[in-house]
């Protein structure tokens, strides 16, 4: 290996190589290529120059390793192995076990393995960020150094710099062509993050060949015109120019950095090229023994690691990362005696807690029949939070003015390059990257929220279902929740996109039906841990509820409740709806008992919530002996069979809107007290 100057560096190397195909091999599926090329890369990388402790992975100033490209997930499980990383539960205990054994390694890809097939945060300690989907990792990363960027701004002092962490994203041409990379790079370079790395793997292969087919573009000229320092290593297995590069790096001050790394995917004879390896199949047996060979290593051997090899990790990363951290904890000490406010926020923040009185002035707000929009409200209450958590932060995708998210208080200030403090972060029109970066913030612990239309949620997909499988709790707020933006039309109205949301695992969904019920959705929302929450609001005034004819808002916590009932409890048909259309089941409701009808209205803010609740509470609120049922919501009815039954009613939307004044829209597709009130008794005939 040129410039490999100890014996001791080409077999670190080369164990990170041979676990890797060993693993692939054992488990008959995964892409052993990328990370036998790029083992050079990450050993210099973390033995040499990251700030991390393998015993506490979870020290809030170690330096951030985000592997982009998970399908090289051997290369970052090797790593934990070698290095001795140790497990965190999710108490924040350091347990003391070994977060990746080799029996781990040797079950690669398999069955409560703590190696999966891609990198999993929260299953494995030592993996900050779950990928897997290109793009994703790299993108993440840049919320990570914009939580660093903030959190030194908050947290630091003269003689007490608690927060300095960089950040480092290993990414590859997949990757660079994704479109949210691109979103997240051109931030990046606004904000001149120059505590971010991204090291690019140039190996001109993707799983359908070579990349000319598909890409050509000059990314080093792209990532100068986003406003990046761009430097360049000529080979993989150069450790001396791989060095020089972090170094490069480590002294740039207004610049992210993007490390081009040209790597060549080679078995066997050293110049073999196999694409097949490389995207997703073993070497095979024979590939193997005779890439063994060409390494000088034992052929037979399998899963093999040199006692040496640990022992060099515990030298190099083991001790600067001890030294390091003991060293910032030391100071911890002093900066508790110094700023114990500060050092009080910063240990809750890091232990996703609140701090006391969070939920202190929060507004309510009384009976008004003209009401106000749910964003309206929102806003009012997000700018509360926000001076009670000082963590709090956050934007919209160009659109703050109208999701009301900005928050205006004192102080809040502009997320900037130069004034990196501020909490009203301006993500562009980049509902992707904007997804993406919020789970880098909370992955860091700051309590991040993003916003937007909610049409635009489909943009912003898969960073909120990430958020759902990494349980980290993003808020997701999106206004214009129905047909209810009336002109601008169908391509502004979200039909499909609440069921969508529905369908996504851990995810929690409010869509409150007034003023009170917003509060309390905020309540909800603030004190979830390890769930990402949407927060869906109308554009359009509704009725604020006099909750001392209705029950009480506190009910949103049960994700459903009885709003309004029939005399004694006994009612003879059931209303269900959420956000805005509750209010029409009220108005029915009212009609309804005039005609002599017993009826209950449902108010459902949150169908997870309420999945959560016994059984007997669910069938307190919809008694299963009531088959008489209509559900109303502006948006697909599908989904609502699960609480209507198959002899229910739903009142929504089955095709897409249309662009006219709300009124008109309303009547065309049949959003009235009066058609609840037709859809209900209707409902009584048929039972």
């Amino acid at each position: 290996m040129k410039d490999a100057h100890r014996p001791i560096d080409l077999k670190c190397i080369n164990t990170i190589r041979t676990l890797s195909m060993d693993a692939v091999q054992a488990a008959n599926s995964g892409h052993p290529g990328t990370a036998m090329a790029l083992a050079p890369v990450v050993y210099t990388l973390w033995n040499q120059l990251l700030r991390f402790d393998p015993t506490d992975p979870i020290w809030p100033n170690r330096d951030r390793f985000v592997l982009s490209i998970g399908h090289a997930s051997m290369l970052l499980y090797s790593l934990l192995h070698l290095c001795g990383v140790k497990s965190v539960n999710a108490q924040y205990e350091r347990l003391g076990q070994p977060s990746v054994t080799l029996d781990d390694i040797k079950h690669f890809r398999q069955l409560e393995s703590k190696c999966p097939g891609h990198p999993e945060y929260r299953w494995t300690s030592g993996i900050e960020t779950t990928t897997g989907p290109l793009g994703q990792g790299v993108a993440t990363s840049v919320g990570m150094a914009m939580a660093e960027r903030w959190m030194a701004g908050y947290f630091n002092r003269p003689d007490f710099e608690m927060i300095n962490y960089d950040t480092y994203a290993l990414c590859g041409d997949g990757c660079m062509m994704e479109g949210v990379s691109s979103e997240a790079a051109s931030l990046a370079g606004h904000l001149k993050l120059s505590n971010l790395c991204w090291i690019y793997d140039n190996n001109k292969i993707t799983i359908e060949g070579h990349t000319a087919w598909a890409f050509s573009e000059d990314v080093a000229t792209r990532f100068i015109a986003y406003g990046w320092n761009v430097t360049r290593v000529g080979d993989a297995n150069d450790l001396d120019m791989l060095a020089r590069a972090f170094a490069t790096f480590k002294k740039e001050t207004d610049r992210p950095t993007l490390i081009i790394v040209d790597s060549h995917i080679a078995f066997g004879a050293p110049n073999k090229q196999d694409t097949h390896a490389a995207h997703g199949e073993p070497l095979g047996e024979e590939e193997i023994r005779l890439t063994k060979r060409n390494y000088g290593w034992p052929e037979e051997e399998t899963f093999l690691v040199p006692p040496d090899v640990p022992q060099h990790f515990q030298e190099g990363i083991g001790k600067r990362g001890k030294d390091m951290r003991e060293a910032w904890m030391t100071l911890f000490d002093e900066y508790k005696k110094r700023y114990a406010d500060l050092a009080d926020h910063l240990y809750t923040m890091q232990h996703r807690g609140l701090p006391k009185a969070w939920d202190a002035n929060l507004p309510t707000f009384p009976a008004d029949a003209k009401g106000m929009a749910g964003r309206e409200v929102s806003g009012k209450v997000l700018n509360v939070l926000a001076q009670n958590v000082p963590w709090l932060l956050g934007g919209a995708a160009d659109l703050a003015p109208s999701t009301k998210t900005r928050l205006t208080f004192e102080g809040a200030g502009e997320f900037t390059a130069q004034e990196p403090i501020g909490r009203n972060i301006h993500f562009g029109v980049r509902e992707h990257a904007m997804g993406a970066i919020l789970n880098g913030l909370s992955l860091s612990k700051v309590r991040p929220y993003g916003s937007g239309f909610f049409i635009f949620s489909d943009y912003a997909r898969p960073t909120i279902r990430l958020s759902a499988l990494m349980e980290i709790p993003v808020v997701h707020i999106f206004t214009h929740d129905s047909i209810g933006v009336g002109e601008d039309g169908p391509t502004h109205q979200p039909i499909e996109q609440l069921s969508s949301l529905r369908a996504i695992p851990g995810l929690m969904i409010l869509r409150p039906a007034d003023a009170n019920e917003v509060v309390e959705a905020w309540k909800i929302i603030m004190q979830l841990r390890h769930e990402p929450a949407v927060l869906i609001l109308t554009r359009q005034a509704l009725p604020t509820l006099d909750r001392t004819k209705y029950a009480s808002a506190l009910g949103v916590a049960k994700g459903a409740y009885v709003l309004a009932d029939a005399p004694n409890g006994q009612p003879e048909v059931l209303l269900l709806a959420t956000g805005s259309e509750v209010s029409l089941c009220v108005e029915a409701h009212e009609q309804l008992s005039r005609d002599g009808i017993k009826s209950r209205v449902v108010s459902m803010p949150s169908w997870e919530l309420f999945e959560q609740q016994s059984v007997d509470y669910r069938e307190s609120v919809i008694p299963p002996h009531v088959t008489a049922r209509v559900s109303v919501e502006l948006a697909s009815t599908f989904g609502w069979a699960q609480y209507v039954g198959t002899t229910g009613q739903s009142i929504g939307m089955n095709t897409f809107g249309a662009s006219a004044p709300l009124k008109e829209l309303a009547k065309k597709f049949g959003f009235s007290a009066d058609k609840v009130v037709v859809a209900a008794k209707a409902q009584l005939k048929q039972v």
